[in-house]
């Protein structure tokens, strides 16, 4: 499932490609029909994201998006082509430089649209985003973490509690703390949720600029000059039966709230 930093980078690109120009949306696969009809044709003002969630506002109605498990968009310039398969939604528009530009949405959970005040009950019911300005101070969501007997691998993936954060930000962060990913919420102190929660902000800002996840730090990755590569960009995210970077325990898997957990026994003992 693609993680906050992917919204974010999602949302800035829709916003330079359309926003401020009229775009005909359309639903070839027909599941989306009425609210491509209600949209069509409207000048599109602005694109956020707010955790997983896509937010695209055309006057006082907003395109909400979920890509859940399997949803992708893909884009490209001048003329689309031929609608194929299960295409949900279809934005076609001219472009910021006069040339068309188009996007096509597959797969997503939700594609619906909104109002004003819709929008406002779907954000209430989402914790804190790290890569929003006005929540980074994670406050919030260590109020929940701390109230809850739940593990706190568990309390992670809640987005009620913390917006944005997915699989592999869950694991890699509370590796890189050094906590364990059954300890109970209540028995993380806010000294230690403060010092997460900073590093979480600078990890998934790092995941916007690069278009990608890289949690390890040069001087633990195999090759410690240049970019990380796909070996060597994660401590313990799909690294099963793999050495630790750091100390050589093999690399722990089992299920945690319906997502393989990843971690490391030494490092992070209960």
């Amino acid at each position: 499932m693609p993680e906050g930093h992917t919204l974010f980078r999602l949302a800035r690109e829709q916003q330079e490609a359309f926003a401020g120009r009229p775009v005909h949306v359309t639903s070839p696969q027909g599941r989306f029909t009425a609210g491509a009809e209600l949209l069509d044709g409207r000048c599109l003002d602005r694109v956020t994201s707010y955790g997983k969630h896509l937010f695209a506002h055309f006057g006082g109605d907003a395109l909400h998006v979920h890509l859940g498990l399997y949803g992708t968009y893909t884009a490209g310039t001048g003329t689309p082509p031929p609608p194929r398969g299960a295409l949900r939604m279809r934005w076609e528009g001219p472009g910021p430089d006069g040339h068309g530009v188009w996007t096509d949405l597959r797969g997503a959970t939700v594609c619906e649209v909104l109002t004003a005040p819709e929008v406002d009950r779907v954000l209430d019911r989402l914790g804190p985003d790290p890569l929003r300005a006005r929540s980074r101070d994670g406050a919030l969501a260590h109020r929940r973490i701390a109230a809850s007997r739940t593990a706190v691998g568990a309390l992670l993936m809640d987005q009620s509690v913390l917006a944005g954060v997915g699989n592999v930000y869950r694991a890699e962060i509370l590796f890189r703390h050094r906590i364990s990913p059954f300890r109970p919420g209540r028995e993380v102190g806010p000294e230690e949720w403060a010092a997460l929660w900073a590093d979480l902000v600078v990890l998934m800002r790092a995941g916007v600029r690069l278009g990608r996840i890289v949690t390890t730090r040069p001087e633990d990755r195999t090759r410690r000059r240049g970019p990380a590569g796909r070996e060597d960009a994660h401590y313990v995210y799909r690294r099963t039966g793999l050495p630790c970077r750091i100390c050589g325990t093999e690399v722990a898997t089992r299920d945690m709230v319906g997502r393989n957990l990843y971690w490391c026994p030494a490092c992070q003992a209960a």
